[in-house]
């Protein structure tokens, strides 16, 4: 398991609740071949997450094969917002797969059809076409395209976009050079010279300040300081901003958004978010850039919109999607009428549950809990960010007070032995966010194991110096 930062499997106490169920070693010691496997065969690319062989997933829990069971802070990564296999999403891939159909390339299908009038209908007004992929990178892809597309309309020189640094829109070549991070675009060969990145404005910026930070302001100096790099404003033609900084589930301060949003307006470029991973209630509202009460005028979907099978969409304003050329922009598995099945299937289990509502109101547990954890950690956690079922937790070392990633693993690790998965990003923060289908009680006991995680973590560390 040299692949995995994780120690070997070792005897940890059992564990039988309503909800969680440890009853071997940790990892398992018949899963480790597994692993080797993996290791042997599959690119290490595809490591690095808690070593848990995955048999099967039931709404907020997850089990393997060797009668062990956890609570799931992970959702698939915020996948599986309607929960894991859930019963409506089955009957309706039971009934699409028992109709023989599984693919109609572009071939119009109904389900593709009700999928698209759904999505349209249950969006803000400006939103009125929808373009159907496979992934969430791909609409990271389409966006660009059609942002692009959008500028040339107008002139031919205006094809200048602007991200953020340290933003996750992908893994595909326009997607990693949105990023800002030359390391990560550094097997390109190149970035292209029409991408332009914003610093992220983190709260800490502000930290130190006597008087309310002006955040509008703050967007105006980094805005200018692209300018004095030979940005022409006039050649801008859209944004791409992740709705929140995936790493940490940091929002941006509202100010600093509106003033993003004026500036584009009164540039004529586009506004996009990509809610890949924030969209469909997990913010305890349909989509996170509505926190920020400003319209945008694309959105990249993905993630939680298949509720399980892969399926992404970019939604926007007419006028915008209809300017590619009648088949210029199909996918093998646009439209895949499994994945149109089950995304579907899930948007109607999000308005039957009142799964956005749920999201609000259990996030209001969720950040209850944890800022009592930071008051009793504060050296430790420095940070608690994010809204509804989501959070992000970041960790401090207390002595050097520098970012921590070493024990934000731990804390996952020793969580896992426990019967709780966290979202392990392997950086100093920590992630939660669970199946929007989770009972208040599995919430409760969840952050119960998480604050035991943690404080045992602390007690080994004091106990090795």
């Amino acid at each position: 398991m040299s692949n995995f930062i994780f120690s070997g499997p070792k005897g940890v106490p059992f564990v039988k609740t309503k909800f969680r169920r440890i009853k071997t070693e940790i990892p398992v010691p018949e899963s480790i071949q597994v692993f080797r496997d993996l290791e042997k065969y599959e690119s290490r690319s595809m490591h690095g997450q808690l070593p848990v062989v995955w048999d099967h997933a039931e709404n907020f829990q997850v089990f393997d094969k060797y009668g062990n069971c956890w609570i799931d802070f992970t959702s698939a990564i915020f996948l599986t917002n309607s929960g894991h296999s859930n019963p409506h999403i089955l009957s309706a891939l039971r009934k699409q797969i028992n109709k023989k159909l599984l693919h109609t390339y572009s071939f119009a299908h109904e389900t593709r059809a009700q999928l698209a009038k759904k999505l349209v209908e249950i969006t803000p007004k400006p939103f009125k076409k929808v373009f159907l992929l496979s992934a969430g990178t791909e609409a990271t892809e389409c966006a660009v395209k059609l942002i692009r597309m959008y500028g040339q309309s107008i002139s031919s020189s205006k094809i200048g976009i602007i991200s953020f640094t340290g933003s996750m829109h992908g893994r595909t070549m326009v997607a990693e050079m949105l990023k800002g991070n030359p390391k990560l675009s550094a097997w390109i060969g190149y970035q292209d010279p029409n991408i332009y990145h914003l610093p992220f404005p983190y709260p800490w910026v502000a930290k130190g300040t006597s008087k309310k930070y002006d955040w509008a302001n703050c967007f105006q100096k980094d805005i200018k300081i692209l300018q004095k790099k030979g940005l022409k404003f006039k050649n801008v033609c859209g944004f791409i901003i992740e709705s929140y900084q995936g790493w940490g589930a940091i929002f941006y301060p509202k100010a600093y958004i509106k003033g993003l949003v004026k500036f584009a307006r009164e540039h004529n470029a586009l506004v996009t978010f990509d809610e890949i991973q924030g969209g469909f209630g997990r913010t305890g509202k349909l989509f996170a850039y509505q926190h920020y009460n400003v319209e945008p005028d694309l959105l990249c979907l993905g993630k939680a919109l298949g509720g399980g099978l892969p399926v992404s969409a970019v939604i926007g304003r007419e006028k915008i999607m209809d300017l590619p050329e009648i088949g210029s922009m199909s996918s093998t598995h646009s439209g895949n009428p499994l994945s149109c099945a089950a995304a579907l299937a899930s948007l109607e289990t999000m308005e039957s549950g009142n799964l956005i509502r749920e999201a609000a109101r259990k996030g209001k547990i969720l950040h209850n809990l944890l800022n009592k954890l930071k008051d009793k950690y504060p050296k430790r956690i420095s940070y608690i960010f994010g809204k509804g079922l989501l959070a992000g937790l970041i960790i401090t070392n207390p002595e050097t007070h520098k970012p921590d990633s070493l024990f934000a693993s731990r804390v996952c690790e020793k969580a896992m032995q426990k019967g709780l998965l966290l979202v392990h990003t392997g950086r100093e923060s920590i992630k939660i966010g669970p199946p929007l289908t989770i009972p208040d009680e599995a919430l409760i006991e969840g952050i119960k194991v998480f604050d035991e995680s943690f404080s045992e973590v602390i007690k080994n560390e004091e106990n090795s110096n």
